[in-house]
């Protein structure tokens, strides 16, 4: 009897290991969502013109494409969990700079966040390869859906804090500080269990994952599905407001969209785990993210049918491309390095997808041709898709072969 109370926390560590990964994932999208309902007030309150809006939502991305690379070395000297309680304190503070009130601050705080979820987005996957290894499909469904709804509710809650709760742009997203404390403060346990053992995130052997096909199929599935996502994320109510919708109603369709790409994570799951080879899986939702492009083009007065399949379909994709950070590989430091490849890349191509098809938006007078280049490229992200979803992994000896033939 006199060991059951260690018995007992043996058994609850699993759980509690559990749902501080869920809280991390509340850090991951909502406090870049969260700041779209206010950027006009931002725009007011600073003067900034339309570029300077649009660095304040590119930042974040450039963010991740520069830190993502350096996320797995941070591991490797601190450990996975010292490494991600880091990052909320990173996300903390770039929280707290951002909403200071400060032109200079703003933009400080905006990329100080951006580099903690970039840090956050990494990691994760390699953890769950590491302590769920045989349930990374359910974990990670399980905490991109609790990403998606985080930052559902973000983005609803933002203009009500400002306006009716008189909180001002600063305050409302101020607010959103309650998110990375609750999450180090359930995350704290998990430091006690990283001083007791060394970082596990050690060097991969044999090679960078970087020359290996595998690696770049899982890398350009991401990178083409997060290009699409954030140039829809960026211009989805001009769209729509081109096609005679008010901006009231287009906001509430770009709401829709992101609280659709959170559905999936109650589906991919179950399904997953059952699947060895998921190419089905990927050219269905693919598809799908073509269809609603498609959609919105030649139908567009059902635009909330397609913004609905277009947010189902690009949801299911990128949480398809984190399962397969941990599906495709053979250990967690091979998790991390993949993860910080794929991430660095595709939020890379994110980062000039808004910008580049604005600017061919501009060159064509019209929407037309830049949905009709974004169907090219869902459709090449079902090939790249399908190529990665084949039940393979990519093994150190795989690596080591790669390196002496470069």
């Amino acid at each position: 009897m006199s060991h059951s109370p260690s018995l007992a926390l043996r058994d609850l560590r699993p759980m509690l290991l559990l749902i501080g990964i869920l809280l991390v994932a509340t850090n991951l999208r909502a406090p870049i969502t969260g700041l779209a309902p206010v950027l006009s007030m931002i725009q007011d309150a600073f003067a900034l013109g339309t570029a300077h809006a649009g660095l304040l939502t590119t930042l974040p991305l450039l963010a991740f494409a520069l830190v993502s690379p350096l996320a797995p070395w941070l591991a490797r000297r601190v450990g996975l969990e010292r490494a991600l309680f880091g990052a909320l304190a990173l996300i903390a503070g770039g929280i707290v700079l951002r909403s200071a009130g400060l032109a200079w601050s703003l933009f400080a705080g905006t990329a100080a966040l951006g580099a903690g979820i970039a840090v956050g987005n990494v990691l994760l996957p390699s953890l769950l390869k590491r302590d769920f290894p045989t349930r990374i499909a359910a974990v990670t469904a399980a905490y991109a859906l609790t990403m998606g709804v985080a930052a559902a509710i973000a983005s609803a809650a933002m203009f009500p804090l400002a306006t009716g709760f008189g909180l001002g742009w600063s305050g409302a997203l101020l607010a959103m500080l309650v998110l990375p404390l609750a999450s180090m403060l359930l995350w704290w346990p998990q430091l006690g269990r990283a001083a007791a053992a060394a970082p596990v995130v050690s060097a991969p052997r044999g090679g960078p994952v970087w020359r290996h096909a595998l690696a770049w199929q899982v890398t350009l599935f991401m990178g083409l599905n997060s290009f699409i996502y954030y140039v829809m994320v960026g211009w989805l109510p001009a769209i729509l407001t081109s096609r005679g919708y008010s901006p009231i109603e287009a906001g509430s369709l770009h709401g829709w969209m992101q609280l659709a790409s959170a559905v999936p994570g109650l589906l991919l799951g179950p399904l997953i785990q059952r699947l060895k080879d998921q190419r089905l899986v990927v050219l269905a939702m693919s598809l799908l993210v073509a269809v609603g492009l498609l959609g919105l083009q030649q139908l567009p007065q059902l635009a909330g049918l397609w913004v609905a399949c277009f947010g189902f379909g690009a949801g299911a994709c990128i949480i398809l491309a984190l399962m397969f950070m941990g599906l495709r590989t053979d250990n967690a430091r091979q998790a991390a390095a993949l993860s910080g490849m794929a991430q660095c890349v595709g939020y890379l191509l994110a980062a000039f997808g808004p910008p580049l098809i604005g600017s061919v938006r501009d060159m064509s007078q019209g929407w037309s041709l830049a949905l009709t280049l974004c169907v090219a490229l869902s459709l090449a992200m079902a090939v790249f898709g399908m190529l990665a979803g084949r039940d393979r992994r990519i093994h150190e000896v795989d690596c080591a072969r790669a390196a002496q033939s470069a």
